[in-house]
Order: structure tokens, then sequence, then C-alpha cells
């Protein structure tokens, strides 16, 4: 991240996605949203991005866009992944702008035997587009210039065995953590995952479905060194 520029980011009117900062241009639904929804005024300054790090500064002209900074690069983040259960009515939509939010850089729909809300068919396809949308904009309004991507669902037994899952009864060392599973409302049925998979728990109080996601998110940032220092230094302090 360019710190110099980090205050005028943060100023800008919003951040749009578009194919080369180089020469940004919006597409038409990102116009209108500009210029109708925003009110955007000739003069007034917005962040473009690739979603590949790169990103410049644009002014906004009686017509089109016109850069008024270099295009800048910001350096790839550790990755880290949530495996998200759909949880009922909006719950795992605010979760999953929340993780966006706090850094997170996979989110996987996780197919587990007790989800209650129907995730199959063209319910499960309308989902799952909701919550790339939701994960594109608030990319934007934090500032992320890479793209969160939100994989297809996967089941449970599909897992890779360095997942870590979240369990009240799990370890408290989120050493090393990069990627971990976040149950549904009713929680693991009884050997879902396999005894020597790593757990780990999420602190002493039991969480909703959407706060446990959003407190995974938290420790997968720390762990990461997203917030400028990880666990193992916290830990020698």
């Amino acid at each position: 991240m360019n710190h110099l520029e980090w205050p005028r980011r943060v100023a800008a009117l919003g951040q749009f996605r578009v194919d080369d900062p180089h020469g940004p241009v919006l597409n038409r639904d990102d116009e209108h949203h500009l210029r109708t929804v925003l009110r955007a005024r000739s003069g007034e300054e917005i962040v473009t991005t690739d979603g590949r790090g790169a990103w410049s500064l644009c002014e906004i002209g009686d017509v089109g866009l016109h850069r008024v900074t270099p295009v800048h690069v910001d350096p790839p983040t550790t990755e880290t992944v949530l495996y998200l259960s759909p949880l009922k009515g909006d719950r795992s939509e605010w979760a999953v702008a929340k993780a966006t939010e706090l850094g997170v850089s996979r989110i996987v729909p996780l197919v587990s035997q007790r989800i209650v809300v129907k995730f199959k068919g063209e319910v499960r396809d309308k989902i799952v587009a909701r919550w790339r949308r939701i994960a594109a904009e608030s990319s934007g309004q934090c500032r992320r210039t890479y793209d969160v991507v939100v994989d297809d669902p996967a089941h449970v037994g599909d897992v890779p065995a360095h997942v870590a899952v979240a369990d009240f009864d799990g370890d408290p060392d989120w050493r090393g953590v990069r990627a971990v599973a976040i149950g549904p409302e009713g929680g693991w049925a009884p050997d879902e995952w396999a005894a020597d998979r790593r757990r780990l728990t999420l602190g002493p109080t039991v969480l909703r479905g959407e706060t446990a996601g959003v407190v995974a998110a938290s420790l997968l940032a720390f762990a990461a060194g997203g917030w400028g220092f990880t666990i193992d230094e916290e830990r020698n302090r």
C-alpha cells in the first residue's frame, strides 16, 4: 500500500473496478451510480482499480475520468480463506461484507450437514452470486485493490486437510492459521470432521453464526499480520 496516498484514497468519493487503471473507463452501471446515485461533481476524485493490485486516483470530468496520479500497485497480502456455512436470512451476507472489510482474501460457501437454509439449484446459485456482489461492493468501500474471491460451494468432505475448524472446545492458539471453517446455526454434526482435524476456539462465549464468521476473519487477519504484526510477534512482547 502506498501510505503517502492513503488519506487521499480514503477521502475519495468512492472506488470503482475498471479494466485498466492507466486508462480508466467505468462500465454503464458504475457510471450511473457515480453520477446519479452519488451525484458526483466534476473535479471530485475517485479511486479506480483492476482488482489485481493496480490502482490510480482519477478526477471526474464532465465526460469520463481523468487520471491524476501514476498507477500504483499494492503488494499482495497473505492469502486467508474463510469457509462459511450459509445462514438464515441476510446473516451470511453481513458476514461476507465484514470478512471482506477485515481482509479475508477468499470465501468458500460450505455445505455442511446442519445448514437450515435451502442451498440447492437456482437458490444456491443466487446466494453465491449475491455473495460475490457484496464482496465486490465491500472491497470498494474499504479500498481493497485485490478482488475477494468467492469460490463455488464446497462440501465438508472436500475441504483440504490444512483448513482448521472453529469449535467451542478447540485450541486458542491461532499461530500459522490461514484458513478456517465456520459452521451453521446448529453447529457441526457428530463425526462430521475427522478426529485429527485441527480445531480452534473463537472465545469463551457461544457466538451466532455471522458473529463467528467475523471473529474468525479478524483472527485470520491478526494471525497473518494483516494489522501490522502477527500473533507470534505479540506473544514475544
